[in-house]
């Protein structure tokens, strides 16, 4: 089975909680766990698995290669999936990590402006512990190794530096975060821009 692709889960409400692999869609699908979310020129049908299959049946020779074969036919790979049961919101609130804090200033150092990779990264308290910063989203900046050091314990005003961007707690989740960096596939545009 191909495992390159990727599949969008919305829930119920038509947000997007995920993105899954092919064996997990196909496996939500034959549970009727989930519907595939088909649109062509902005007009979306909804196919439940036996519709999908019938679905990719007529349309043998179309271009796409997002398909799998079974032992009797070829089967389009969903790009969306509508979860039947699933109805909670997406959560909203990112946890605070290294990690996440990289992502949400994009892995850049938020004094000199320029990217880096992980390694070369660190986490910065704008104002210094000792002076009562926490070490919260609203007081953390991703900071190269050289900008920290030039920094200190110090606040940056102090040090003669400025931050490109104050300190916020991101709005969005990771994952859709994340994809809306990257490029996705066009289907997925409508549900990520919501």
């Amino acid at each position: 089975m191909e495992t390159g692709y990727q599949i969008l889960v919305l829930n119920r409400l038509w947000q997007a909680v995920n993105v899954i692999g092919v064996e997990r869609g196909f496996s939500l699908l034959a549970q009727d766990h989930a519907q595939v979310i088909h649109s062509e020129d902005d007009d979306f049908r909804i196919y439940d698995a036996e519709g999908w299959f019938e679905f990719s049946r007529g349309r043998t020779t179309a271009t796409s290669k997002r398909f799998i074969h079974t032992v009797s036919q070829k089967v389009f790979v969903p790009q969306v999936l509508l979860l039947r049961f699933y109805d909670r919101l997406p959560i909203q609130e990112m946890k605070f990590n290294r990690q996440n804090l990289f992502e949400r200033d994009k892995f850049r150092c938020q004094y000199c402006g320029r990217k880096f990779l992980p390694k070369e990264l660190n986490m910065d308290h704008v104002t210094p512990r000792d002076r009562g910063g926490k070490t919260n989203w609203e007081n953390i900046v991703t900071c190269c190794l050289r900008c920290n050091s030039t920094k200190g314990n110090r606040e940056p005003h102090e040090a003669g530096m400025r931050l490109l961007r104050q300190p916020s707690r991101p709005r969005r989740r990771p994952f859709v975060s994340g994809l809306l960096q990257r490029q996705v596939d066009e289907s997925w545009s409508h549900f990520l821009h919501a």
